[in-house]
């Protein structure tokens, strides 16, 4: 049996990653008290259908969670095999989120001293430490339902042969760098192909702006770099047991430049036997934001 283990923000989407994973196959339980995972798997485990994969939600509804659910995992993890999954969203999202639903905030009702905002800023202060020991981290701030439905299966994949998962994302950073890297490369010091009309509305998936990125000489050397870096630090990142590592590609606008290396980055490290995933979060947008421009700009 492999144990899956789903927290994160209140509001980021857990309930319908939950109904994801019951799509795929999972035994799902929702909201158990910490204190009773270990004892619950043992339970399961003297079941004679037992399910080959178990999720279970943890979140700010537990008092203590950063400290019972450490133990916990630990107790676990000597009987079956358990990775955590931590769900984030930025702050004004979450808040756009509630004031929507008309939701109160699980920790506003323990507490009715706080209002929306400082409870979220409670929780993620109270989850800080949990988010530190997951295994892998999705940020939903700007994720479709299919966008979800993607990453949440690229991460708990059971086909990647023990090899860590990288993941690329490709960002603008007048949009903010994303919350769930754990490496975050600049390429904002390469040429732009924005000032190019012709490439300006295409992407870092036309083939016409990769080459124009990649015959810069300085862009093949930035390349270079960080090939070299990731081939000696990626070996380190997978003996410390972490299952997926998240590359941020970052430029202006998250459609030129940053894709591009995105792409090339995710193909060549799949040639090396990873499992790799490259997605571009802001290209849309970005593009949006050129037309609109374009369009005033000729009235």
């Amino acid at each position: 049996m492999k144990l899956l283990i789903l927290t994160g923000m209140s509001g980021s989407g857990k309930s319908k990653t939950m109904k994801m994973l019951e799509d795929n196959g999972f035994y799902c339980m929702d909201n158990l008290p910490i204190k009773l995972f270990s004892g619950f798997v043992n339970m399961m485990l003297q079941m004679d259908d037992l399910p080959k994969f178990v999720a279970i939600t943890a979140d700010a509804r537990n008092p203590h969670i950063s400290e019972e659910l450490t133990v916990e995992i630990e107790e676990i993890k000597k009987i079956v095999e358990v990775k955590v999954l931590f769900l984030d969203c930025e702050d004004g999202i979450l808040l756009k989120r509630y004031k929507e639903t008309r939701r109160l905030h699980p920790l506003m009702m323990f507490d009715s001293k706080l209002d929306l905002k400082g409870a979220i800023a409670e929780e993620r202060h109270q989850l800080e430490n949990v988010r530190q020991i997951s295994d892998f981290i999705i940020d939903t701030s700007s994720l479709s339902t299919s966008e979800l439905r993607e990453q949440l299966l690229q991460a708990v994949s059971s086909e990647s042969n023990g090899r860590m998962k990288l993941n690329f994302i490709a960002f603008g950073y007048k949009y903010g760098i994303p919350s769930d890297a754990d490496l975050v490369f600049d390429v904002r010091c390469l040429p732009n192909p924005f000032y190019r009309p012709e490439l300006r509305k295409l992407t870092g998936m036309d083939k016409e702006v990769r080459d124009y990125v990649m015959a810069q000489p300085e862009s093949q050397a930035l390349y270079k770099r960080i090939v070299d870096y990731l081939e000696c630090t990626l070996p380190m990142y997978e003996r410390e047991g972490k299952a997926q590592l998240v590359v941020g590609l970052g430029c202006t606008g998250g459609q030129h430049r940053s894709l591009t290396f995105a792409i090339l980055l995710s193909d060549y490290f799949e040639e090396k036997g990873y499992v790799t995933q490259k997605w571009s979060r802001d290209k849309s947008r970005n593009v949006a934001e050129i037309s609109t421009r374009d369009g005033v700009s000729n009235v």
